[in-house]
């Protein structure tokens, strides 16, 4: 039965949309598959890892129906090494799927569909938002360097995403930092709603998303959320758990306040992060008229000094960071001015974008 036939790219780019949540190792070797379902001229192209799932399509040949699986990545690896301008078959013979491409011939085997493991679709209360593509992708960008990667405390392992009258919040934190980004909607009316996304959602939204300005249309219910974007469909689960506070961490008086070129500032850091010790990545910002230097040393007794002129004038400052955290923040942002408040040597630094509120970033100074 031929299930397609067509350009490759007509095939690998969908499969590419869904390929990239598909585990190498899995207890399930099936979830190593992508779901394949023909349904007349329609072909769905689904994978999942339990926790997410994506669904894209593209288009078939012919009227039949039929359903079946196949190694995501072979498939993936395969068309990948085919000329870009190739035409392309797959067709299924007898359990086994076929492709053809010029005087290529490749047979895979299939698993049933029925065995398939398909996400439930979930019940209850939905909230139902429209932003662009660019908008959501931009509010990740702001953020997500700052999840945690595997913390124990499993909640900081992703991203809280707060929806409230017409704003959208999102606020990441691994404990030692702190990332909050806020956009206006175009509707002013939704109720509170708090979820936290997994961090491997978060990561695969940023890499799917497009920039531009076609919708993403997000469906929040109580154990699941549903992204709909162009011809995918994500939906992953939530994580349970109470996020921590976040507003209760962003510093409210801090007193002095930096006006820095953001690429001076990144630059200088960079710099100085080559002689810092390996292990614990710490600089020294010590603030004194007009002044800021950035000295970092390290087990070698070698030692990195980079100066900033900045317009302040008042009591000196010794406050030591990770370097790694300033750094994160500077590579995230696309402007070219920061703000940074600072109270301290032992109060966290906030930098936030000069007229504003609706990013803040806080990072826990260290003792150096």
């Amino acid at each position: 039965m031929l299930l397609y036939k067509g350009p490759r790219d007509q095939l690998l780019i969908p499969l590419q949309s869904v390929c990239g949540i598909v585990e190498k190792r899995h207890t399930l070797p099936i979830l190593s598959n992508v779901l394949i379902e023909k349904n007349g001229e329609r072909l769905t192209l689904l994978a999942t890892d339990i926790e997410i799932q994506i669904r894209t399509a593209t288009t078939a040949v012919g009227s039949e129906t039929t359903a079946l699986t196949v190694a995501a990545r072979k498939l993936q690896d395969i068309l990948r090494s085919l000329p870009e301008s190739a035409e392309i078959s797959l067709s299924l013979d007898d359990k086994r799927l076929q492709l053809k491409a010029g005087k290529s011939r490749f047979n895979l085997q299939t698993l049933p569909a029925e065995d398939f493991p398909r996400m439930a679709s979930a019940d209850g209360q939905s909230t139902k938002i429209t932003i662009t593509q660019k908008q959501f992708k931009r509010l990740l960008a702001l953020v997500q360097y700052s999840m945690a990667q595997q913390d124990i405390r499993y909640y900081l392992n992703g991203l809280l995403l707060i929806v409230n009258g017409g704003e959208m919040r999102v606020v990441a934190t691994d404990g030692h930092r702190l990332a909050f980004a806020s956009e206006a909607l175009s509707t002013s009316d939704l109720p509170r709603t708090d979820v936290i996304l997994p961090r491997k959602t978060v990561l695969e939204l940023s890499r799917q998303l497009a920039d531009n300005d076609e919708p993403l249309e997000i469906i929040i219910m109580p154990s699941q959320v549903q992204f709909r974007f162009g011809d995918i469909e994500l939906v992953s689960k939530l994580i349970d758990g109470k996020f921590p506070d976040y507003e209760r961490v962003i510093p409210q008086n801090h007193t002095k306040v930096l006006t820095l070129a953001r690429d001076v500032l990144l630059h200088s850091l960079q710099r100085a992060a080559i002689l810092t010790n390996e292990k614990f990545r710490g600089v020294r910002l010590v603030l004194s008229d007009g002044s800021l230097k950035i000295i970092s040393t390290n087990a070698e007794q070698e030692e990195a000094q980079e100066e900033i002129e900045v317009p302040y004038q008042g009591e000196g400052l010794d406050v030591g960071f990770n370097v790694t955290y300033l750094l994160d923040v500077l590579n995230n942002i696309s402007i070219e001015t920061i703000e940074c408040r600072l109270a301290d040597a032992s109060s966290s630094a906030l930098f936030t974008l000069p007229n504003n509120e609706r990013f803040k970033y806080v990072v826990m100074p260290m003792r150096i």
